[in-house]
């Protein structure tokens, strides 16, 4: 999945919190029909801010226990009292396939991305949102051209008196895939807030050429999530 609920992290920015989550997703899209589980950690300090997550794919196909994991790791540098940061990222997996008698495995191409970071937030840190332009390197393209850009957008939106959270994320990059030179992906999730550790709601994988697949595709997904 995910670059999930940085959003809900930039404003901690401001008071030097420290949060992290589990979130478990029931993904019900065409075909689909797996869980995910994704953990979070985000962590600001002095001088900027480090974030990760790890997700897992559960049973894809006729795979027994873990079928997918993905790994990303993000830090921003404060660009003195400026809204702007540098950033530099990391990110990775490694799946597996299983269809009957057949079965094989496969790597999510190594990537590096560095660029700038622009955030705003609300000064009652209600809604606020980043935007990202990243150079990126892709190792093992299909075309050995591994240079490429990103452009990302983070949000956060609480309302309800904080009982409701929209968040999200939207990537744009160029890499090289049997259907095309571009792909999107954006996850923009809604969540009710029962208790301060312990969310209910859903998100959506809106992609296009993404993963394998042809096309624009909506992914929704069921998930609860808690917050340690």
């Amino acid at each position: 999945m995910k670059k999930l609920v940085l959003a809900l992290f930039v404003s901690l920015l401001a008071v030097g919190t420290y949060a992290q989550n589990l979130q478990t997703h029931y993904d019900f899209g065409k075909d689909r029909g797996y869980l995910t589980t994704t953990v979070e950690m985000f962590k600001p300090d002095k001088t900027g801010n480090t974030f990760f997550f790890i997700d897992f794919d559960y049973g894809v196909g006729d795979v027994e226990g873990v079928s997918l994991s993905y790994f990303e790791i993000a830090r921003c540098f404060k660009l003195g009292k400026t809204p702007f940061s540098w950033h530099g990222e990391y990110n990775g997996g490694f799946g597996q396939w299983k269809d009957g008698a057949f079965n094989g495995h496969y790597t999510i191409n190594n990537a590096w991305l560095t660029g700038l970071d622009y955030s705003w937030n609300a000064k009652d840190f209600s809604r606020g949102f980043s935007v990202k332009a990243l150079y990126k390197n892709i190792a093992n393209t299909m075309n050995d051209k591994p240079n490429s850009f990103q452009l990302t957008g983070v949000w956060y939106l609480n309302f309800m008196k904080g009982k409701m959270s929209f968040t999200g994320f939207a990537d744009l990059w160029k890499e090289e895939s049997p259907f095309g030179s571009y792909i999107f992906l954006s996850e923009p999730q809604l969540w009710y807030n029962i208790t301060k550790k312990f969310a209910a709601g859903s998100e959506i994988e809106l992609s296009n050429n993404f993963g394998g697949m042809d096309g624009f595709k909506v992914m929704p997904t069921l998930g609860a999530k808690y917050t340690f």
